[in-house]
């Protein structure tokens, strides 16, 4: 084959990199601090362990860091899958490429498919329903056909006419090539073990994003901070750069919630002046957590004092009752026992006197308690919160308490999100956007278009950068390499493809193809159908436009009419006069014509979609696979992977790029 030579040298390096990322340690001060906490005694470990994190609070977790990471598929490996990904996709791609717009005018589903539409729609809804119901099963059998080799594409398509031939070994094909089950995804909570080690989340567990935005932004915003957190201690980092922050749902989550310093970049000056203010705000929610959380602890610390100083004043009294019990009798009795010495009257008169004074020490014990309890507070980010209104209890702080208090306030003085207004791309120089840029983890959430590839490019580009978590989205305006290679361009790094191997095949998608893969199959197998009447308008609309007005070709477009219109017609009106026709030129009879002549062939419009939301998948599969295989071409990765970070009914660009780099 041509490019042989070149396969078995990133076949050997991958081999390389593998042995690499199977485990990563990486031993610091601290760690070297632990193996001395080890040798000491229980307590003394415990304080020692707590003095660290007050005087490194930006290292508290590297200790994690002696945990392996998960195992991940070499370079080699994920080559052959893109092979034979593929192979499927030269045959498949014309499907996912077709304009809805143009399904009648260009006969679609004459042209490209071989079955009545009612058998298409009956096999996929029967697929689609079987994945979501029992996932597991269709793993199972996805995995075993292709061990067996499912690739058999002329079961599929047509050899000469290229036409869909088989509906039910399309469905299994397009499993067998989804993410899920292509074995390159690391499981979220697998993941998130491996960063922690022993270590619980940190602070801030009761606060639920979900009481500051909506439910889908809340559950993103969740997932992803708590894994960025998980790496940002992995790595002992602070600093984190969100890209495309757009509003600072996240950036201001990770700041507030796990004390990190977060500037937040986008290119919109309206999103950043947004951003600062929906901050501003969120502080304000975050000052009554504070104060509750404050509200809650005293009252815990006063519950304990006082039921301490009952169980004291109990002990004390029995004891002392025992004591003054110096019937010549009694004391006989004890001091025979050994329990009790010959006592004086004046001993017995200042035992007395320190039994009245008991309430002095129990009032003592309450204020330590609340000095203990303010010291669990001042794990929440100081400075990311504005102060409470409510007054504190006075009490004399000890010179110890009052330092640990200063260097927490020093500790937190990054604790801070800085929305900034700047347009990326892989070329970018951060050190002009961000002064104080020291070590940090690079994450963006639904990055679009370029800006999730221009992402992953900087993370391998600037050596501050020691992470990366990526969401990427709108897969429609990524631009192309080989999409129009006649036409000349300046343009020298694309959005696709990444990888060394799909540009050696010049591989193109299609702007129509990457529109599909946005397509959500979970919610379509959950019931969330798709809008197939307003497709239907519009298709129809179409051959009108070409037929009764001779064009074929319309820069306009027609917009969201479909909800505005009370039936076709109307729809119809308004859409010619929105494209600047004159609708009066075309009868009502005219019009409804062409509306009772397709609509029997709707169910060949619906079928046709099924088709592109079930193979929407394997093509998100295949950007997903550029990019991660660009990052295990790169000498300095020591770890990347997939992770299904969200719920993809609530969120559909579900899955993130993550990785790290060596650390010298």
């Amino acid at each position: 084959m041509a490019h042989q030579p070149t396969r078995q040298k990133n076949a050997t390096d991958a081999v390389k990199i593998r042995h690499e990322t199977k485990t990563i340690n990486h031993p610091t001060r601290v760690q070297i601090g632990v193996l001395f906490i080890r040798s000491v005694t229980c307590d003394r470990a415990l304080a020692l362990r707590l003095r660290l994190r007050h005087l490194q609070p930006g290292r508290v977790s590297v200790m994690a860091a002696s945990f392996p990471l998960p195992v991940t598929q070499d370079l080699f490996t994920l080559r052959a899958t893109l092979q034979e990904l593929l192979q499927f996709l030269r045959k498949a791609l014309s499907i996912s490429n077709a304009h809805t717009v143009d399904f009648y005018t260009e006969s679609v589903w004459a042209e490209l498919v071989d079955l009545p539409p009612e058998t298409v729609l009956r096999v996929l809804r029967k697929a689609v329903a079987e994945a979501e119901a029992r996932p597991s099963e269709a793993r199972l059998l996805v995995e075993a056909e292709r061990q067996s080799g499912i690739t058999n594409f002329p079961k599929i398509f047509c050899e000469t006419s290229q036409k869909l031939v088989s509906v039910e070994a399309f469905a299994l094909a397009v499993r067998s090539y989804s993410v899920p089950n292509l074995g390159i995804c690391t499981p979220f909570e697998q993941l998130l073990t491996a960063l922690r080690g022993n270590k619980k989340q940190r602070t801030g567990e009761n606060v639920k994003p979900d009481e500051f935005m909506n439910l889908k932004k809340s559950h993103e915003v969740q997932a992803m901070s708590e894994l960025i957190s998980s790496i940002a201690d992995y790595y002992g980092i602070k600093q984190v750069i969100d890209l495309g922050s757009g509003k600072g749902y996240l950036s201001s989550f990770l700041s507030l919630k796990y004390g990190l310093k977060v500037y937040g970049i986008d290119s919109s000056n309206t999103n950043t002046h947004g951003a600062e203010e929906r901050n501003r705000k969120l502080k304000k929610h975050w000052k009554v957590y504070h104060t509750r959380s404050k509200l809650d602890v005293n009252g815990l610390a006063l519950k304990m004092a006082k039921e301490r100083k009952v169980q004291n004043e109990i002990k004390y009294k029995v004891d002392f009752d025992g004591m003054c019990n110096n019937s010549p009798a009694n004391q006989e009795k004890m001091s025979a026992s050994g329990f009790l010495p010959d006592f004086s009257d004046s001993l017995i008169s200042n035992i007395r006197t320190q039994m009245e004074n008991l309430h002095v020490y129990s009032h003592r014990e309450e204020n330590l308690c609340f000095e203990n309890a303010f010291a669990l507070i001042d794990l929440l980010p100081i400075n990311a919160i504005e102060p409470a209104s409510f007054q504190t209890p006075k009490r004399k702080m000890s010179e110890a308490n009052k330092e640990r208090r200063k260097l927490t306030s020093k500790s937190n003085e990054s604790n801070i999100y800085s929305p900034l207004t700047s347009f990326i791309t892989a070329d970018s120089e951060l050190h002009d956007i961000i002064k104080d840029l020291e070590d940090c983890l690079m994450v963006g959430l639904h990055t679009c278009g370029d800006l999730a590839p221009n992402t992953l490019r900087i993370f391998t580009s600037k050596s501050e950068i020691k992470g990366v978590c990526s969401v990427g989205c709108c897969y429609h305006l990524l631009s192309e390499e080989f999409e129009k290679p006649q036409k000349e361009s300046t343009q020298e790094k694309w959005g696709f493809p990444m990888c060394q191997y799909l540009k050696e095949e010049r591989w193109c998608c299609g702007r129509n193809a990457r529109m599909s893969a946005c397509l959500a199959l979970e919610r379509v197998a959950v019931g969330q159908g798709l809008p197939t009447e307003s497709l239907f308008y519009r298709a129809v609309l179409q051959d009108i436009i070409k037929e009764c007005y001779g064009i074929t070709k319309c820069d306009r477009h027609v917009g969201k009419i479909y909800s505005k219109s009370s039936s076709f017609l109307d729809y119809v009106r308004k859409s010619l006069k929105k494209l600047g026709l004159d609708e009066s030129k075309l009868p009502e009879r005219v019009i409804m014509d062409y509306y009772e002549k397709y609509k029997p062939r709707m169910n060949e419009l619906e079928a046709f979609n099924m088709l592109k939301v079930v193979l929407a998948p394997c093509i998100e599969t295949l950007i997903l696979l550029d990019r991660l295989c660009y990052l295990k071409e790169q000498e300095d990765i020591a770890w990347a992977t997939l992770v299904k970070l969200f719920d993809p009914v609530k969120s559909p660009r579900c899955y993130a790029i993550i990785a790290l780099k060596k650390q010298q």
